[in-house]
């Protein structure tokens, strides 16, 4: 019987999941699809309801775990193939050439400057607010502080047709431009699954402008832009003409509880993030006028009905119970005008301000369904993880041996994510016991 546990999904979830089993004395496989560890709240800039900075509190974690003697952090790699059963499966796992030897590489940046492509590829991280090179490390922090070569984008990988200019910058020797992807096959007692989720394209939803309007942006774009790592070193402005923003809208519900999208449910903690955002702006220029619109406000965890409250009395927030119909763009100024219902009132009022943020659904990831056929798992009807059990057994999947954790298997915040991060581990640990119990003569 195999006393490994994979795990799928370094964010912060599959983080806490890894720590407390490698803690626990049981050898973790962290597969992680990116080329660092960390997921979403790497990017963000502060977490609700403290305030308290997102990297301050994950980097730390992350470290730990690289470095933790039962974990083995599989990075830039995905899950081919799972066989077998609880005890005893077997699992394939695709690690992609990263054209880079990871124990040669120092994370030094040299390959990144010497990139003929340098400064000319959108960089995800920064949602293409800024470019980098062929060569890229994702985000400060990153752990492994490891280089990637994009094979989408290099001009060697892609066409054989550049003169390796990385390869000379760099002094340890760690290009290696024909690495190919490795298959590890690796022998599994349990699975855990905690690969996160990712939000709404708002762009078929016509009347609030993205896409059109520069100065209307969404909600992980304004987490870039308010992020002292950020392309914009935490300046807050707009992309029309790089002026602060004074007058910005929060829309909630884009995309979410919505049929037309597809998202009839709530996302859980979008009025708790807006009203972190609208606080970050105020606290960067105390004269920022903040509003919120809302179709309910729903702050359900512990203290985020103090957190609400305290935006309006401390942040002078204003909160407006409205869905708006319609986001119209002066073409001199680029001011936004948001057309809305006063639901008090009955009638249709106007708001102009310098940028509006749209709060999107929080949805599945489009592999979803694509993993739960690999590992044989159930999704509910919108995508996400299905637990056996939502209230007795909230990280049992439909198959024994393998759970289910996090953002992957609804909408949560933080907290909720490594909550259950913790419950999965602790299950996992459960069942491999029990399993050696019984195997044990």
């Amino acid at each position: 019987m195999a006393d490994s546990v994979l795990v799928i999904g370094g964010g912060v979830c599959g983080i806490q999941a890894s720590l407390d089993l490698g803690d626990r004395g049981h050898h973790v496989y962290l597969v992680e699809r990116e080329p660092s560890i960390g997921g979403r709240m790497a990017l963000l800039d502060k977490v609700f309801p403290t305030n308290d900075c997102s990297i301050c509190i994950l980097a730390p974690k992350m470290i730990t775990c690289f470095n933790h003697p039962n974990i083995e952090v599989i990075s830039y790699a995905e899950l081919e193939e799972l066989t077998g059963e609880a005890g005893n499966f077997k699992a394939k796992i695709r690690k992609k050439a990263r054209y880079v030897d990871e124990d040669k590489c120092t994370g030094c940046g040299s390959c990144c400057e010497a990139c003929v492509l340098e400064g000319r590829i959108p960089d995800e991280c920064n949602q293409g607010f800024s470019k980098r090179s062929a060569a890229y490390i994702p985000f400060m922090q990153a752990v492994p502080r490891v280089a990637t070569i994009d094979p989408e984008n290099c001009l060697y990988v892609t066409r054989g047709k550049c003169k390796r200019p990385c390869v000379d910058a760099c002094q340890r020797g760690a290009i290696d431009l024909e690495q190919k992807d490795q298959i590890l096959t690796l022998d599994i007692g349990v699975v855990i699954v905690a690969t996160g989720l990712t939000i709404y394209d708002p762009t078929p939803l016509a009347e609030y402008g993205y896409g059109r309007f520069d100065n209307v942006i969404h909600s992980m774009e304004y987490e870039r832009l308010i992020n002292a790592s950020g392309p914009t070193g935490g300046h807050l402005t707009r992309r029309s003409d790089s002026e602060r923003p004074k007058r910005i809208a929060y829309i909630q519900c884009v995309g979410a509880r919505d049929q037309r999208s597809g998202h009839p449910y709530c996302s859980s903690v979008c009025c708790m993030y807006a009203t972190k955002d609208s606080m970050l702006a105020y606290i960067h220029d105390n004269d920022t006028e903040n509003f919120i619109f809302y179709t309910d406000l729903r702050a359900p965890g512990k203290g985020f009905d103090e957190y609400i409250k305290r935006g309006e009395e401390e942040y002078g927030i204003t909160y407006i119970r409205a869905r708006p119909g319609e986001i119209t763009q002066d073409e001199e100024t680029k001011n936004l005008r948001v057309w809305y219902e006063d639901t008090t009132s009955g009638g249709v009022k106007d708001l102009e301000v310098d940028m509006v943020v749209l709060s999107t659904a929080f949805i599945p990831r489009q592999d979803s369904r694509d993993l739960a056929k690999k590992l044989g798992i159930s999704t509910d009807e919108y995508g996400f993880f299905a637990a056996s059990d939502s209230l007795t057994s909230p990280v049992d999947s439909s198959t024994k041996g393998i759970f289910v954790a996090g953002a992957c298997t609804s909408p949560m915040d933080v907290t909720d994510s490594v909550t259950q991060g913790g419950a999965a581990a602790e299950r996992a640990s459960e069942v491999l016991s029990m399993m050696e119990a019984v195997a044990s003569p």
